[in-house]
């Protein structure tokens, strides 16, 4: 690190608007009163970070600025980035440990919330909700009145990904009654999984026999275009499916025909391949979608609990210890880490 006697702090100039509020108020809760301190919005590199700016701090609080290999390139002071929330596919994770940069996430901050909104699209789909509301303001009442809403006892909840959110999701789903619990994830622990009552099995049979699937994975290459239009073939055609973790693990185009065509009986979805979508996005003609601004999961509890977790991150980091929730843990034991936390110990 460039000096021991003062701990700089970046902030990506993205955050905004109540995100900016609430990331402002942790900072005045968990930093500013830690001794040698200093905080500031970085310098907008127009949503790519450069080295030269980040390198100037020992950890920046990350909203949605892109980190690519380039960012990495002769880094010598930064030690952390302390990312609000848990995705971290704009985040060169590999060259992120190969600079000897620690990359913390914020998981214990969206468990529940991202849970709550996958069932508020579960339940708006299932209840039929928007086609109810427009019927009502409308002015039409029972007259003529179809009912194809369903109860979710006794049906059967997917979940592509058996991570950390889709545990919480599966405990409230035993307890809203839901028949059966499918998840399909090669990197899942067999024992936890049976302990939350789920099935693990291949994707095929979650695409097949679920009534809801939920996506919860993480973006990478291996779940890039995951559930592509052979997947979404294998649906059921009063099934639904929901994205609420990131777009491009869906294949947009494939299911927007799959839709078009009413193979399935709808959708929720929270996040799109390109964000902000076009305003002429193909989902938002289709009467058996429901659409959010990848944004269901935002709360008055997630947006505090994100910004106090990602400035006890950096906490951790000024205290000289590496934060516990990682996206890349192994960088934590290497020389260059080691060193960097070492110095923060003397300072």
């Amino acid at each position: 690190m460039a000096s021991n006697d003062v701990f700089r702090v970046g902030i990506t100039p993205d955050f905004g608007g109540q995100t900016f509020e609430t990331v402002s108020r942790a900072i005045a809760e968990v930093l500013d009163p830690l001794p040698g301190i200093e905080h500031e919005i970085m310098r907008d590199t127009g949503g790519t970070a450069a080295p030269d700016v980040i390198d100037q701090y020992d950890a920046v609080i990350v909203f949605g600025y892109y980190f690519p290999k380039e960012s990495f390139r002769g880094l010598k002071r930064l030690a952390c980035l302390a990312r609000w929330g848990v995705g971290y596919d704009r985040v060169d994770a590999g060259a992120c440990t190969e600079a000897d940069v620690l990359l913390a996430l914020t998981p214990n901050s969206v468990r529940r919330p991202v849970a709550e909104g996958i069932f508020a699209f579960i339940f708006a789909l299932a209840k039929n909700l928007q086609a109810l509301d427009v019927r009502t303001r409308s002015g039409r009442w029972r007259e003529d009145f179809h009912c194809n809403s369903i109860c979710v006892q006794g049906r059967t909840l997917g979940s592509v990904g058996v991570g950390s959110i889709a545990g919480e999701m599966f405990r409230m789903a035993r307890a809203l009654g839901f028949g059966r619990l499918l998840g399909y994830d090669p990197y899942a622990d067999p024992k936890r999984a049976a302990d939350l009552g789920v099935e693990l099995v291949d994707l095929a049979t979650v695409m097949r026999e679920s009534d809801f699937v939920a996506v919860n994975t993480f973006l990478s290459e291996e779940t890039r275009g995951l559930v592509g239009a052979r997947e979404l073939a294998l649906m059921k055609p009063t099934a639904y499916i929901i994205n609420t973790a990131r777009g491009p693990i869906i294949d947009e185009r494939a299911l927007v025909e799959t839709l078009r065509a009413k193979r399935i009986a709808g959708a929720g979805i929270d996040v799109f391949e390109q964000e902000p979508p076009p305003k002429n996005h193909p989902l938002f003609a289709l009467d058996n979608v429901i659409v959010a601004p990848h944004a269901v999961a935002w709360t008055e509890e997630s947006m505090r609990d994100n910004s106090l977790d990602a400035c006890r991150n950096v906490r951790a980091v000024y205290e000289g210890k590496a934060p516990e929730t990682l996206a890349n843990p192994k960088a934590a034991g290497r020389p260059g880490v080691q060193a960097k936390l070492a110095a923060r110990r003397k300072a």
